[in-house]
């Protein structure tokens, strides 16, 4: 017995991701959902050090102990930790945070790909800092034009989308 083995074609790597006609103001998320999503990403950096003061004052500390423990430090370091990892290593990475994947957000450069890196690195550093030292003027920015752009979206060339209706026609 012989088994025929026919050939498979060769996939040559895919080019640069191209998408035709991005209209942001087409896919733009909602504020409401942004919103949203930034509530989230906000008691997931809670959830930790609330949970470290709760289970301090569990074991029997109070006043100054409960505050500048121990516990209460490291609960606080790791809800830095996971702030951060958050809302600027997961954003670089996939574009999206932990809020904006409930929610279905994605951000996208204004073309509709993927930003670049240091793009994103810097959109999440450096463009956030600026959006809170406005109080989030910069973010409420995103309520009140069509395309639902932020001060710091505006700054590094960036839009937050639907990540699900990105590639769907519009009829």
């Amino acid at each position: 017995m012989s088994s025929k083995v026919e050939p498979r074609p060769v996939q040559r790597p895919r080019k640069a991701e191209l998408v035709v006609d991005f209209r942001p103001e087409r896919v733009s998320a909602p504020f409401i959902l942004r919103c949203g999503a930034l509530l989230v990403d906000y008691i997931l950096f809670l959830i930790v050090p609330v949970a470290a003061l709760l289970l301090g004052r569990y074991i029997g500390n109070d006043g100054s102990r409960l505050v500048s423990g121990g516990l209460s430090e490291t609960g606080w370091m790791v809800g830095i930790l996971i702030g951060l990892s958050n809302n600027v290593l997961l954003p670089v990475f996939t574009g999206q945070s932990v809020g904006k994947m409930l929610t279905g957000l994605k951000i996208v450069d204004i073309r509709g790909t993927q930003p670049r890196y240091l793009k994103m690195a810097l959109r999440q550093t450096l463009g956030s800092s600026l959006t809170i030292l406005s109080c989030g003027l910069g973010f409420f920015l995103a309520a009140f034009n069509r395309s639902g752009r932020s001060l710091q979206d505006y700054l590094f060339g960036t839009v937050v989308i639907f990540a699900d209706r990105r590639y769907k026609e519009s009829k």
